[in-house]
Parts: structure tokens; C-alpha cells; sequence
């Protein structure tokens, strides 16, 4: 069988964010992904080929080297393309050339996408410039530990000391004492030379103290940090206090779930993790077209019938136009009618299939939309409300009675998803906060999740009823019922709490 191919990959140094272009086309074209253990785990979640872990946490080794060189060459000789993930870059310290050499040697085609390195991008993460003009001129990376098969004589490359560089050790946390040591017995360091260790850079989860060489072992062991770890030495330290900007996001440290659909979560995972969230997606939400499609087929058959069309969500968008599209019509069909959407998100929705609603209330709230018609006639007047099967009365009871004929039709409904692993489960009840955007996932989350202590963020009023339905007063409801108007809430709550000594 003809060779495949393999892509030696480096996934940086932890912020999914930070994986380059190159490295997603590689990921996009493997048949199977042998991922590390660095390697952020969100990174796989699109990808649905075969996944193989082989990482390496400290010492506790799920494969061996020589047997991860012999998976790469065996799984390229079936004839499939191979994305090698591997935490940072892969040639630095990351054994990556030792891939690279079995793979030339066995005659598989391969090529390499370099990553960022931790090694630069903790420290930068942590507020530290590894150069600086008034600072150090140069730097050193050093790997800090020995090779498992390394001589009794054979130990770490300590540098000799200069006052204008900065100095860089990978993987030396379980060495941290005697590397600082060293430095300062042997070459010729001073006990109070600048030091810094960032544990988990990049991520959600960094952690960063600072002291000297004399006094920075003591220090780590005080916070409790545990690898992976960048050291850092050198007078570019002093730099972190003020230009440290990741740990001063207003979200960063907080653990906060996301529990809208998984094609929905995107948006504001991303909003939540800029501002330096954990966020863990937990998918509360399934949406699922119903069954009986005729109804559905039948109105738009004679959708002219209608003067109003009223979307209270994305999701009847979506569902309506696909059932449009596929019925041979398009946007052109519904020239006479008039339409009214919920909310700003909903106007998004319809303005992509290239419509401007008529109709958007100033609250994004089902009575809120009804006071808006207040000032259309509406006695006669064909109205059609596509929406879910779980929608409240309150829209089309309330047009009835201002005279419309409604045709409420649900072309949807909203369902638990299947269980999810224990994991997530058991993550998601330890966090900090629970967004909830409607009363479904408020349901849901709890029906999956019923022992949490984490405070609840309610996007409207309507939700925020569905928590107290069950015993859970939110901490906060959105002053906009939007995603954007959730995040700012959640940002203020954590604000207000701090500047009040500390939010729980």
C-alpha cells in the first residue's frame, strides 16, 4: 500500500487560540490525530477521525518514545495522513526531531508545522518580555532535567551568568531548588537575581510567582504549583507588575459553564474565554425538528395568505428557511409580508438570508414584542408563528386578541441531549458560574447536574423565572436579554464583587 503522509505539529503552548492556520489545515486533513498530552484537548473536539493519546505527564508515560515512532510509521504504512500533535513547537525539547528521524528513515513522507513555544509565550502570558531594551539584550533556553538514559556524569547545561539575558528553563519544575542553587554555587548568579516560575501559561488556569533565585523554590512550594512550568531568570522579571495583563482580565480564574447547543456555545465561550474564563461547554440543549413537517409545508404553500411573519428565536430562522429552501422557494416569496423578530440576534439570523425584520421590540421578551404591535393593525390579519413546541401562549394568545388570525405552528422543539461523560458533568458542578440563555437549558442542566453550588447568570426574565421554578435565584439577569448583554452582566457582577472584597 502506498505511504501516507505525516504532519509533525506543534499545538503551542496551551490558549487554543494560539495554534496557527497551518497547524488547523493539517488537523482538517488527517485521517487520524496522535495527540500529546500538552496539547489542548478543544483543539480535537471538531475533528471526528480516529484519535489516539500517547501523552507524557511527568514521569507516568502512556507510550513509550520508540513505540510512539513505531505507531507514526505503522499508521502512515496503511496509507492514511497523520497529524502528530505535540504540545508547543516540536523541535524544541519535544522530541519531535526523534519523530522526524524514524519517519525519514522508514521512508514517510512528512513535513513539520512549527508552534509557539512556551517558552516565550508563558512568559509573555505572565506580563515578562524576554528581551527588553533596558533589560537584556539576549536569551537562553535550557531544558531543565536530564535525559532518562543521560550518564551519572551528565547533568543540566547550567549557563554562566550575564547580567544582560534572560534565562529559560523547560520542564526543570521537579528540579526548581537545585537549578536555582546551582545558579547561584556554580555560576555565579546572584542569590537576588529576578525569578518567576508560570505554571499551565496560556491557559485559564496560569499561575505566576515571582521572587529571586534564592527565594523562589520556597515560594513555588508555598502556592502549590505543579508542572508544567516555565522558569524564568533574569532582570526582565521586574517587568511583570506592570505589564502583566492576562491574570488582570476581569474573568480570569473563573470556571464558568456554557450550556447553550453545541453549534450555539461558540459565541460565547469565545466571549467568556477572552476575558480569561475556563469555560466548560455542557450542551443543555438538543434541538430537534419535529416530525409532522405538513402544517409547516402547508403554510408556505400560501405564505402570500400572510401580512406578518413573527421569528422568536435563531432556531425557527433556521428550521423555516431550510423547510424554504427546500420546498423551491426563496426570500423573493416573501415580498408581501411583514416581519417581526424578538430580539437583536434573531434580526442577525434573518438579515443573513437577506431580510431586514419590520418589527423588533426594545426588550427581547415575548410581551415585550406584543406591546410593539400595540401600534400596527392587526384585526384580520394573517399572522404565521413559527416556533418551538415548548414557546409559551403568551405571543399568540395576546395577537388573537388584537384581532390577528394566528397560525402558531412548532417546526421544533428543545430536548436534553444524551448523557455526557462524568467528567464534564462533575467539572461543570464545581465551577464558579452557569449561564443560562432560555428555561429549557434550565431544565436540563439541572436534570443532568442537580448538586451544584455554582451561582447562577440568567440572560432575561423568562429564564430567570425557570431558575426560581426550581429553587435557584440567579446572581444576576442581563440588563439586555442578549449573549453581549450577559457577558457585560457577568463582567460587572465580578467587578462589583471585588471591588466589595472578593466575589464567592
Amino acid at each position: 500500500m502506498k505511504n501516507g503522509f505525516v504532519y509533525l505539529v506543534g499545538a503551542g503552548p496551551g490558549d487554543p487560540g494560539l495554534i496557527t492556520v497551518r497547524a488547523l489545515e493539517a488537523l482538517e486533513a488527517a485521517d487520524c490525530i496522535i495527540h500529546d498530552y500538552l496539547a489542548n484537548p478543544s483543539l480535537l473536539k471538531k475533528y471526528a477521525c480516529e484519535k489516539i493519546y500517547v501523552g507524557k505527564q511527568g514521569g507516568d508515560h502512556t507510550m513509550a518514545q520508540d513505540g510512539i515512532n513505531e505507531l507514526l510509521v505503522r499508521t502512515a504504512r496503511q496509507g492514511r495522513v497523520v497529524a502528530r500533535l505535540k504540545g508547543g513547537d516540536p523541535y524544541i525539547f519535544g522530541r519531535g526531531g526523534e519523530e522526524a528521524e524514524a519517519l525519514a528513515a522508514a521512508g514517510i513522507p512528512f513535513c513539520v508545522v512549527p508552534g509557539v513555544s512556551s517558552f516565550y509565550a508563558a512568559p509573555a502570558y505572565a506580563g515578562i518580555p524576554l528581551t527588553h531594551r533596558d533589560c537584556a539584550n539576549a536569551f537562553e533556553v535550557i531544558t531543565g532535567h536530564r535525559r532518562g538514559d543521560a550518564a551519572d556524569d551528565e547533568d543540566i547545561n547550567f549557563p554562566a551568568y550575564d547580567p544582560l539575558k534572560t534565562f529559560v528553563f523547560l520542564m526543570g519544575m521537579k528540579h526548581l531548588g537545585r537549578i536555582a542553587q546551582a545558579l547561584i554555587a556554580d555560576r555565579g548568579f546572584p542569590p537576588d537575581t529576578p525569578a518567576a516560575v508560570i505554571a499551565w501559561g496560556t491557559r485559564p488556569g496560569q499561575q505566576t510567582v515571582t521572587g529571586t533565585l534564592a527565594t523562589i523554590a520556597a515560594g513555588v512550594t508555598q502556592a502549590g504549583m505543579r508542572p508544567p512550568a516555565v522558569i524564568v531568570a533574569g532582570r526582565v522579571v521586574l517587568l511583570r507588575d506592570r505589564l502583566r495583563w492576562f491574570d488582570r482580565l476581569p474573568l480570569f480564574g473563573r470556571s464558568i459553564v456554557v450550556t447553550r447547543t453545541r453549534t450555539q456555545a461558540s459565541g460565547l465561550s469565545k466571549q467568556l474565554a477572552a476575558l480569561g474564563a475556563r469555560v466548560i461547554e455542557l450542551p443543555a440543549l438538543e434541538i430537534r425538528e419535529c416530525d409532522d413537517t405538513a402544517p409547516l409545508r402547508a403554510a408556505l404553500a400560501r405564505i402570500e395568505d400572510y401580512g406578518w411573519i413573527v421569528f422568536t428565536s435563531q432556531n425557527a430562522v433556521a428550521v423555516f428557511f431550510r423547510h424554504l429552501f427546500a420546498a423551491g422557494r426563496d426570500a423573493r416569496c416573501l415580498g408581501a409580508c411583514r416581519i417581526a423578530a424578538i430580539g437583536r440576534a434573531t434580526g442577525d439570523a434573518l438579515r443573513s438570508h437577506g431580510l431586514r425584520p419590520d418589527l423588533v421590540p426594545q426588550q427581547f421578551v415575548a410581551e415585550s414584542l406584543l406591546e410593539a404591535f400595540d401600534c400596527v393593525p392587526l384585526s384580520g390579519a394573517g399572522v404565521l408563528l413559527p416556533c418551538s413546541a415548548d414557546a409559551r401562549d403568551v405571543l399568540s394568545e395576546g395577537l388573537k386578541s388584537r384581532g390577528a388570525r394566528v397560525d402558531r405552528i412548532h417546526i421544533y422543539c428543545s430536548a436534553q441531549p444524551e448523557p455526557l461523560a462524568p467528567a464534564v458533568l462533575e467539572d461543570a458542578a464545581h465551577a464558579d458560574m452557569l449561564t443560562f440563555a432560555s428555561s429549557s437549558t434550565v431544565r436540563h442542566f439541572f436534570g443532568m447536574v442537580p448538586e451544584t453550588r455554582a451561582l447562577c447568570a440568567s440572560i432575561g426574565p423568562v429564564t430567570s423565572a425557570a431558575l426560581r421554578e426550581l429553587g435557584r435565584e440567579p446572581a444576576l439577569e442581563a440588563s439586555e436579554f442578549t449573549i453581549d448583554g450577559l457577558v457585560r452582566s457577568i463582567v460587572d457582577y465580578y467587578r462589583s464583587t471585588a471591588r466589595e472584597g472578593g466575589a464567592p
